[in-house]
Parts: structure tokens; C-alpha cells; sequence
């Protein structure tokens, strides 16, 4: 008896140092990044040589940087709007119609996930110049490689929420009148809304922050932050682009608060 429990404790250990280290090489580097934000020196140093907000000023001052975070911004709503939209109607056809076909529909659907990002943006990029013969790289192409590379993030947690939706209030919609959009709006999607608002944020924060699909697909005068940040640093060594990571870094942290406190991370089952 003693020895099983010896077993287990070690095992609980050994389980949750793996937990901590994982969590320290995740979070070190956006802690060292964010700090050194705050540097007083006049080069991106860790650890920081005094306490400053000058290179968030810096940055607020800086066109180029505004620029880049308000088509960030833009491109990523856009793309929450339309993932939500197409995530939620496919993410309901497979749970409910998929029949025999659902599970090569859902590798189908997440298949985005399998494969490098900058692979899906240079075919994206061959398939415009070649295929279509779409050869000015626009809004639009570039808003269609941010829908293809988060669509499965929102279809995946609707669909773990609509496995669990109990369909019998549904039914009960039907038999007392209601049509299926009505029973949709009214029954539904209230139901799923947790499932809706965890995908839409992941969305919203993968857009974000994509880099490989936004600089293949990206033309003149759709520099997106993660672009201007990487072009700055090659050039400038200087603590403004440390502020311009530490802002995205608080975006990606107000919209995973804003999902646990909307949605509830917890509520969802993969």
C-alpha cells in the first residue's frame, strides 16, 4: 500500500514539474519581452536599464507601427466575422447532417491545422498567380489565408459544444411551432454561445498575430504588425519594437480574459 502511494506521489511530481517547465518556456519569453518594454536604456537589453514608458510613446508616435496595428486590427475582426459565420454553419452540418461522411469532413475542415503556415500561404499564393491569374496581392486574397488558417479553431469548439447540446429542446421548439432558423436563433445558438465566443477570440488572436500567410500574401499597403515588427528589428535595435510586442502581448491576454469571462474555458469539451 505504502508503495503504491510512493508511486503515486512520485508520479504527481514528476507530472506536474513536466507542467512547470512547459509553462516557464512558454511564458519566459513574453515575460522578458514585455519587461524589457519598459527599458530606460537606448537598446532592446535584458534586464532593463531603469523604468521608462518612453518607447510606448515611441510607438504611439510611430506611423508606420499605428498603421500596421490598425490593419492588423481590421484584418483580424474581419476575419472573426466570417470564420464565426462559416464555423458555425459547417461545425452545425457535421454534427447534425455529417451521417457516415462526418469524420472525413471534419479532417477536411481542420486539415489547415496539419500543415506549416508558410506551406498554406505559399499555395495560396501559387494558386492566385497560377490558377486565377489574381496577380495583385490584395485585402481580399490576404483576408481569405487568415479565414483558411482560423476556421478550424471555430469549428472545432462549436462542434465540442453542439456534441454536448441536448437536441431535445430543439424538438420541442419544432413541435410548439418554431421553424428551423427560429429555432436555430432562439434555441441554439444561445446554447452554443460559449462554444461561439471561444472560437471567434481564437480567431481573432491567430489573425492577429500570423505572420508566415501575411507576409506571402500581404501587398503594398497591407503591412500588418507582426510584418512591421519583423522589417523593424532588422534594422533598428531599439526597445520600440519590445513595446509593439508587449501590446500585442496584452491584446492576446484581455481577449483570453474576456473569453473565460464571457464564455468560460471550462465549459468547452474537446
Amino acid at each position: 500500500m505504502k508503495e503504491h502511494r510512493h508511486r503515486r506521489h512520485t508520479g504527481d511530481a514528476v507530472y506536474k514539474t513536466g507542467l512547470a517547465l512547459i509553462y516557464t518556456f512558454i511564458l519566459v519569453p513574453e515575460v522578458i519581452v514585455f519587461l524589457a518594454a519598459f527599458n530606460a536604456g537606448e537598446y532592446l537589453t535584458f534586464p532593463p536599464q531603469g523604468f521608462s514608458m518612453r518607447w510606448f510613446i515611441a510607438f504611439a508616435h510611430s506611423k508606420p507601427f499605428i498603421s500596421a496595428m490598425l490593419m492588423s486590427l481590421r484584418l483580424a475582426i474581419f476575419t472573426l466575422l466570417i470564420t464565426l459565420t462559416l464555423g458555425t454553419m459547417s461545425a452545425y452540418f457535421v454534427v447534425r447532417f455529417g451521417g457516415r461522411l462526418r469524420g472525413v469532413i471534419r479532417v477536411f475542415m481542420t486539415a489547415p491545422l496539419l500543415f506549416p503556415a508558410v506551406i498554406s500561404g505559399a499555395a495560396l499564393l501559387i494558386y492566385y498567380y497560377q490558377v486565377t491569374g489574381w496577380r495583385n496581392r490584395t485585402f481580399i486574397g490576404l483576408l481569405i489565408g487568415h479565414v483558411l488558417i482560423t476556421s478550424p479553431y471555430v469549428f472545432l469548439t462549436i462542434s465540442s459544444t453542439l456534441y454536448n447540446f441536448d437536441i431535445s429542446l430543439e424538438e420541442a421548439a419544432r413541435s410548439l411551432g418554431a421553424g428551423k432558423f427560429k429555432t436555430f436563433i432562439k434555441i441554439t445558438m444561445p446554447l452554443i454561445k460559449s462554444g461561439m465566443i471561444s472560437g471567434g477570440m481564437f480567431a481573432f488572436i491567430v489573425s492577429w498575430g500570423q505572420f508566415p500567410i501575411s507576409l506571402l500574401l500581404a501587398g503594398i499597403g497591407l503591412t500588418t504588425l507582426p510584418i512591421q515588427l519583423f522589417d523593424y528589428v532588422r534594422w533598428s535595435f531599439d526597445p520600440t519594437a519590445a513595446a509593439a510586442a508587449a501590446i500585442s502581448i496584452l491584446l492576446a491576454l484581455i481577449a483570453v480574459i474576456a473569453v473565460q469571462r464571457l464564455a468560460g474555458l471550462e465549459s468547452l469539451r474537446w
